[in-house]
C-alpha cells in the first residue's frame, strides 16, 4: 500500500475517533437531557464507532504490510500476529477495538464518551508520542493524549454546531434557542480546549524536535508544521469572530424574531472552521509518518 494511502487512513482514523469522543462530550456539557433529543447521539456515535473499527483494521494491516514488505496474506499473517501480541502498538490497538465495540453497544452517553476518549488516546502509540522511554516517555504520552482529547473536543463541538445549524431545521425557534445557548456556553470550554492545545503543542514540539529550529530547517516536516500552525491560527481567528461577532448577532436576531441572516453567516463560518480542521488533521496524519530532521 502506498504512503499516500497510509496517510489517508491515519487522517480518516483521527477524524473519526475525534468525532466519536468530541460529539459525545459536547452532548454532556453543551446540552441538557431534553435538548439532546435534537441530535441523534446514539445513532451517530454507533456509526462512528463502527467506522472506527473498520479503519483500525485497515490501518493495522497497512502498517504491518509496510513494515514487513509481505506481498500476500500467508506471508503477512506471522508479522500481524507479532505486531498484535508482542508490541505496545498491538496492545493499544486491541484496547481501541474493545473500547469501540463497547462504545457502539452502549445506549448511555457518558460511558460511550469515555470509551471514545480511550479509543482516541490509543492513537498516541502510532505516532511520535512513544519515541521516549522512562519518565520522559510518560510525560510525552500524557501531553500527546491531552492534545488529542482537546482537539477531539473542539472537532466534536464543531460537528454538533453544524448539525444544529442545518438550514431545513433552522426555522424551529426552540432549536435556534438551544444553538444560541450552546454557542454561548462553549466560550469557556472552547477557550480551555485552545489553551490545552497550545501548551501541549509546545511541549510536544520540544520533546520531538528539541528547543531549537536546527533539526527541521528546510525539511518537509518543517514545511508541514508551518502550514499546520498557519491553519491553526486561522481557526483561532474564526473562533474569535464567532465569539465576539456572530454569536451576539445570532442572539440579537433571535430577540428580533428573524434569524435567517445570522444562520447563513454562522454556517459559512463553521464550514470554514471545519474545513481548517480537516486540513490540520491531514497535515497531522502526514507529520506522524515523518522524522523531524
Amino acid at each position: 500500500m502506498s504512503e499516500l494511502s497510509q496517510v489517508a487512513l491515519r487522517f480518516a482514523l483521527y477524524l473519526d475517533l475525534m468525532l466519536l469522543f468530541g460529539f459525545g462530550l459536547f452532548g454532556l456539557y453543551g446540552l441538557n437531557a431534553s435538548q439532546r433529543t435534537l441530535l441523534n447521539f446514539k445513532r451517530l456515535m454507533g456509526w462512528t464507532a463502527g467506522l472506527g473499527m473498520l479503519l483500525s483494521v485497515a490501518s493495522l494491516l497497512s502498517m504491518t504490510q509496510a513494515m514487513s514488505g509481505a506481498s500476500d496474506w500467508q506471508a503477512l499473517w506471522p508479522h500481524l500476529q507479532m505486531m498484535l501480541w508482542q508490541t505496545d502498538l498491538g496492545v493499544a490497538w486491541c484496547l481501541r477495538i474493545v473500547a469501540l465495540v463497547l462504545a457502539g453497544c452502549t445506549t448511555r452517553l457518558l460511558p460511550a464518551t469515555v470509551l471514545g476518549g480511550v479509543a482516541l488516546v490509543t492513537l498516541v502509540w502510532s505516532g511520535h508520542g512513544v519515541m521516549h522511554e522512562g519518565m520522559l516517555g510518560a510525560w510525552h504520552i500524557i501531553s500527546d493524549a491531552a492534545h488529542l482529547l482537546a482537539a477531539g473536543g473542539w472537532v466534536g463541538a464543531l460537528a454538533a454546531f453544524g448539525l444544529l445549524l442545518r438550514r431545513a431545521l433552522f426555522r424551529d425557534r426552540y432549536r435556534v434557542e438551544v444553538l444560541a445557548g450552546a454557542l454561548a456556553g462553549f466560550e469557556r470550554i472552547g477557550a480551555g480546549f485552545v489553551a490545552v492545545l497550545i501548551v501541549t503543542g509546545g511541549v510536544n514540539y520540544l520533546l520531538v524536535v528539541g528547543p531549537n529550529l536546527d533539526g527541521i530547517n528546510g525539511s518537509v516536516y518543517a514545511i508541514l508544521l508551518g502550514l499546520k500552525l498557519g491553519v491553526f491560527s486561522l481557526m483561532l481567528g474564526l473562533a474569535a469572530l464567532n465569539r465576539f461577532h456572530l454569536v451576539p448577532f445570532l442572539q440579537r436576531s433571535l430577540a428580533a424574531g428573524d434569524t435567517a441572516a445570522a444562520g447563513r453567516v454562522l454556517r459559512r463560518s463553521m464550514a470554514l472552521e471545519f474545513g481548517a480542521v480537516v486540513l490540520i488533521l491531514g497535515l497531522v496524519a502526514w507529520l506522524g509518518t515523518l522524522a523531524p530532521g
